[in-house]
This record gives structure tokens, sequence and C-alpha cells, in this order.
């Protein structure tokens, strides 16, 4: 058995890493940017960081941003027109996952027209061609969208979120500031925070990770641990940590998949638009303590990286409590309120199980569950 490895041809890290965009642009023979990014990042003028180094070079661009919290299809839809129309040769990609994964889904279709529909990209999508380069600059610390081969597409008729997994999505060169990042809210910050978090810990457990995922997803772990209070409090420090944390843990999951937080987290995002770092929050936790007994060591390990002391000394039960309490405090820490008691309908249960089971992420994760098992753990947080 082999195991696959996919990664940006290029990234840049740390303060100042946009200044490099410019470079590359024109290093890859690109003559005109499609900027797409989100209304609130317009509003606030958070996207001319990369607009005005545009304009100083004298690279023409346009601006798209009908982009949504959780993307639709018709978001995509409309970019594919409005990409055509620019004539554009490239795309920039400015936010969150977002912007990022209504980037991917444009790219994708301007270069594989016959999966116009959207809806024929769900699960391992059968694209010949890659999509339309992108560079990816994000503003939030969570999603790792600009290392992932991963897009997320709400179907708002359909009530229900569908995972998008293609190599030929990945951005070409990511571009990691915290400068982009330092505009973000506290509780934006803690949400995307505690994403990155479940990236990192589900891709660990996974039933695909192996060693080198491991690497990268264990790091991850460890540095969202002990950045990711300081980058609530808006601390230099915390912010450039977190900024690494949350791509260390891109790398690694986008190349072994995830597990049933996100399966259940994705129909809270498509039936109550629940922002989808808060969904994973209080999921997380409760999730993980379900699968605990199918993760061998590796809670160990977990507790260890988020900082509990005297692991070695632990049984694994105590290990695998003491990873789970963790894991729950560091929410509380950021300001989460760890509870669906707000957000879920009762009469919604059915359907949201259903949805987790048909999710794409559902088969990633390392114990079954039952349609009964799934409702009891959403009832459980209500």
């Amino acid at each position: 058995m082999s195991n696959r490895f996919v990664l940006n041809e290029t990234s840049y890290h740390g303060y100042g890493a946009i200044d490099n965009i410019v470079a590359e642009a024109k290093g890859r023979g690109f003559k005109k940017a499609f900027v797409c990014t989100d209304p609130g990042l317009v509003k606030f003028g958070v996207h001319k960081k990369v607009t005005d180094l545009l304009e100083k070079a004298g690279m023409p661009y346009e601006v798209y941003d009908n982009v949504k919290p959780n993307p639709t299809i018709e978001n995509i839809q409309t970019g594919v027109k409005a990409l055509a129309a620019s004539k554009a040769d490239f795309i920039i990609a400015i936010g969150g996952g977002s912007a990022m994964d209504t980037a991917k889904g444009v790219g994708i279709i301007t270069t594989n027209p016959e999966f116009a529909d959207v809806r024929s990209l769900e699960g391992v999508s059968p694209t010949k061609k890659p999509c339309t380069p992108i560079f990816a600059v994000p503003t939030t610390a969570g999603t790792a969208a600009e290392v992932t081969i991963n897009y997320v597409v709400t179907d708002v008729e359909k009530r229900r979120k569908f995972v998008c997994v293609d190599v030929h999505d990945i951005p070409v060169v990511a571009f990691v500031d915290p400068d982009m990042m330092s505009s973000m809210p506290k509780g934006l910050t803690a949400s995307t925070g505690m994403d990155a978090l479940t990236h990192a810990i589900e891709g660990y457990i996974t039933k695909g990770a192996w060693a080198l995922s491991d690497m990268f997803h264990i790091e991850a772990i460890r540095t969202i641990a002990k950045y990711l209070r300081g980058a609530v409090e808006g601390t230099k420090e915390g912010r450039e940590g977190m900024a690494l944390g949350q791509y260390e843990a891109g790398m690694g999951f986008s190349n072994v998949g995830l597990g049933m937080v996100h399966s259940m987290a994705h129909p809270l995002g498509a039936v109550y638009d629940t922002p989808h770092g808060v969904a994973n929050a209080i999921l997380l936790p409760t999730v993980m303590a379900f699968n605990a007994d199918a993760t061998g060591e590796k809670y160990r390990e977990i507790a260890r990286a988020m900082g509990v002391k005297n692991v070695d000394a632990m049984t694994i039960e105590e290990a695998r409590k003491a990873a789970c309490d963790a894991v729950y405090k560091l929410g509380e820490d950021v300001g989460i309120k760890m509870s669906l008691k707000d957000i879920v309908k009762e009469e919604d249960l059915d359907f949201l199980a259903e949805s987790t089971m048909a999710d794409a992420c559902f088969p990633g994760n390392p114990k079954p569950a039952t349609k009964e098992e799934i409702i009891a753990i959403y009832r459980s947080l209500m």
C-alpha cells in the first residue's frame, strides 16, 4: 500500500509574506488577477493590503465579493461567470475558508465546465484539469484551505453541505501572513482556532493517518494549544503561532481526511448557519470521548501536546479523559459556549444524523457509529 501526499508548490510564512505576491504573479507570467473575497473584508478594507500591492505594480485586477460564510452553489456559479467576464488569468483568494472554497469551486468549473452544476463535484471529484491558478491569502487561522485539496459547498435547496476532494483545486501559492489576520475579532479567532485544533486531532486519529501525517498533526496540536489563547487576546506572538499551527494541521488532514466531528458539524452549518468552527469546538470533546477506545495510545500523545502533565503515569483511560478534558477547557478558555442547547432542535435530529452519515468525512472516523449513537451525541450537548 502506498500513501499520497499533496502540498502547495510554494508557500510563504510570517509577517510580510504578502509582499511576495507580485513577484510570484509576474514570475509565472500572470497578467490580471481575479480577487475573490468576502464583503466584510471589502467593507473594512482588509483586501486593500493586497490590492494596493497590485496597483503599485501596475497589475490589473477585479474584485468578486459575492461570498457567504457558508458558500453556496449560487456563489460559485456567479463567480464562474464573473471570472470569465473579467478575462483574468489567475485568482487571488483573500479571506477565510469561505472565500478560498468559493475560489476553488470557481477555478475548478472554469477549467472543467462539465461540472457547472457544482453538485457533481461532491466527494472525490473526477475532474481532468487543474483549476485556474489560485494564490491563497488567509485572513483567519483555522481552515487551512490554502494548503488543502478540499472545499465545502452549501446546497441551500437540499439544506445540506457537501465536501469536494480534488487534487486539482489546491492553491499553487499560499501567503500565510499573520498581519492579514490581525483584524479578526476575538470570537472569530477562537472559533477558527478550534476548527484548526479539530483538523489536527481528527487527522491524527482518522483511519488514513500514518507517520508523515502524524508528524504534522501532533505538532499542530502542540502549537495551537500553546498559542490560541494568546491569539484570542490579540498578541503578535499568538497570531503568528496560530498562523503556523493551522497550516501544520492543514498539511496533514488534507491528505488523510477527517472524521465524525466534521460530519456532524457540516449539517449544523447547513441547517442553522452555525459557524463551522463553533460547531466543531462544541462537538470535539464529546466525539473524542466516543472514539477513545478505538485510538490506542494516541490520546496520551494528544494530552501531552495539549500541555497535560504526568501523562506517562496515567492509565490509558486516565490519559484519554485528560485529552478530552484539555480540549474542552481550551474551548471554554477562548470563550466558546460548549453547548448545542440554543442551536439544535429536537425535531431536526433525524435529519442531522442522516446528513452526518452521508457526509464525505464520516468514513474516516476511527470508530463506526449508528444513527442512534449520533443522535445521542447531539442530544447530550443540548
